[in-house]
């Protein structure tokens, strides 16, 4: 009798409302793998770029001599921080600043697209079939993942350890990505059951448009390409996904990642920051138009029909990206000076002003910068070194100024004295700025001896000020004095002439 009530199920309820539930419950725990896959690919990217942002501007400013090397460039530094974003961010606030050229960032922008693709072929590991053999069970997600996740508390919590905070986050970020991962997996073959998944590819299948828009969509609200790319590839475990449904989804979410980046980059920037998020809109493009052309082309010619319905897996969508890209990348690298002259078609040049050399190291205090620290910290040293050779020159300018008063100088005294304000305004303001960004003990305490270097160069500043200020006084004195004694001199003169 039990058995017959276990197998009818819940009294009064009837099968298709459980299943309802069930299909509620399988969705929760989807977008709980999608929260855990951000959040781990969110952590694994700071810690990479934190530990590595000083390398990063070091390379960029000297391997960007040639389109080739900058396009290397852009993709190895992309596949080491996971993010072309932040790549591209990064690119533009150092052409803003004026450390590499527009033409030399543009081989990295190219390089950047590419070298995200190497976070869908980490995720390829899905498609692992260990077949029995331990070594490769152990590279398998669902062996890596807790693997990480220990060995990255464990070097949290033990502080023996050789390991760096940044690194140990870095262990654990790569471990919740893939345990997300997992999670979404595990929903999504629960979700196969119900014909949903089903239904979804088959809607893009008929109408590659939509899936365009989709891939587009989801990457611009995710703000990253390998996220929305990652999804795609946990949803490919369901075996409902062929290449003639997904490629426009993937062409859809180059589109959707640029025009985020586009955006990032136009704040506050100057004229040549705003072309490289520009450039990356128009490489996209251009990639988008020739992909569907050579796809569509492709097919008609029968060339596709091998793989165009068949089953494609994380594996699949993970070669279908870099093919994508690192073929768009070599037709697309000899077009640099088309989109180096499109760029400034678009994008008028920033009005003239009539700054001098000192205020130009004030762009360089660019917002982009505060996902890296080490590039924001490296900024406010170049500004607070200005800051300190100029209230040096004022100085020694203020104490020649007493031997031998000059009006222009001490007018060179005053106009310095006034930058000198501005720039500690300035990184004043960044630094403020800067701590909400911020939590590592050592960033922390360069930004306390920032504050403490204003004040100095500032109270410097100053008191080159009053130095030229006594100068002038004892001037007016000393002419006021002059002129006593000549007077003086004139009186006598005129009264030995009267009277002897």
């Amino acid at each position: 009798m039990k058995e017959e009530c276990a197998a009818e199920g819940p009294k009064n309820v009837p099968h298709e409302v459980t299943k309802d539930f069930m299909d509620i419950f399988d969705v929760i725990t989807l977008f709980g793998g999608l929260a855990m896959f951000l959040y781990g690919m969110r952590l694994m990217g700071n810690g990479l770029k934190e530990s590595s942002s000083g390398t990063l501007k070091k390379a960029l400013e000297k391997v960007t001599r040639t389109p080739f090397t900058a396009f290397l460039m852009g993709v190895c530094m992309t596949a080491v921080i996971q993010s072309s974003t932040a790549t591209i961010v990064i690119t533009a606030g150092l052409v803003g600043a004026g450390i590499i050229g527009l033409r030399n960032s543009l081989g990295i922008v190219i390089g950047a697209n590419v070298g995200t693709t190497v976070t869908g072929q980490i995720i390829r590991l899905l498609d692992l079939n260990s077949s029995g053999t331990s070594f490769l069970e152990f590279f398998k997600p669902s062996t890596l993942a807790p693997l990480a996740l220990i060995i990255g508390v464990f070097a949290i919590m033990n502080s023996k350890l050789k390991i760096s905070e940044k690194t140990a986050q870095i262990i654990i970020g790569f471990g919740i990505l893939f345990s997300g991962l997992l999670n979404m997996t595990d929903a999504v073959s629960a979700l196969t059951e119900t014909g949903i998944i089903d239904q979804l590819f088959t809607a893009m299948g008929d109408n590659p448009l939509i899936g365009y828009l989709v891939g587009a969509g989801v990457a611009f609200v995710l703000q990253s390409s390998s996220a929305t790319i990652g999804i795609l590839q946990a949803f490919s475990t369901s075996g409902q996904m062929t290449f003639g449904e997904i490629y426009a989804v993937l062409v859809g979410i180059y589109l959707g990642d640029c025009v985020t980046t586009a955006i990032v980059c136009n704040i506050g920037a100057k004229a040549d920051a705003k072309r490289v998020g520009l450039v990356n809109i128009l490489f996209n493009l251009s990639e988008t138009v020739l992909i569907l052309i050579g796809v569509t082309v492709a097919h008609s010619f029968g060339l596709l029909d091998s793989i165009w319905n068949a089953t494609i897996h994380s594996g699949g969508i993970a070669n279908t990206n870099t093919v994508f890209n690192l073929t768009c990348a070599i037709f697309l690298l000899p077009m640099l000076g088309v989109y180096e002259k499109i760029s400034k078609k678009l994008v008028k040049d920033d009005p003239e002003e009539a700054t001098t050399a000192h205020l130009e190291k004030l762009d360089a205090l660019n917002p982009v910068f505060f996902s890296t620290p080490a590039l924001a910290f490296n900024a406010c040293y170049e500004v607070l070194l200005e800051m300190f050779q100029l209230a040096r020159k004022n100085v020694m300018r203020s104490f020649e100024l007493v031997s031998a008063y000059d009006e222009e100088k001490a007018q060179k005294v005053d106009r310095d004295e006034k930058l000198i304000d501005l720039m500690a305004d300035k990184v004043n303001n960044y630094l403020i700025q800067i701590s909400a960004h911020i939590t590592a003990k050592n960033h922390i305490e360069i930004m306390n001896h920032y504050y403490t270097a204003i004040g100095e160069f500032e109270h410097l500043g100053d008191k080159a000020t009053n130095i030229r200020e006594i100068a002038e006084e004892m001037n007016l004195t000393m002419s006021y004095v002059k002129k006593i004694i000549s007077h003086g001199v004139a009186q006598i003169k005129e009264y030995i002439v009267k009277n002897v």
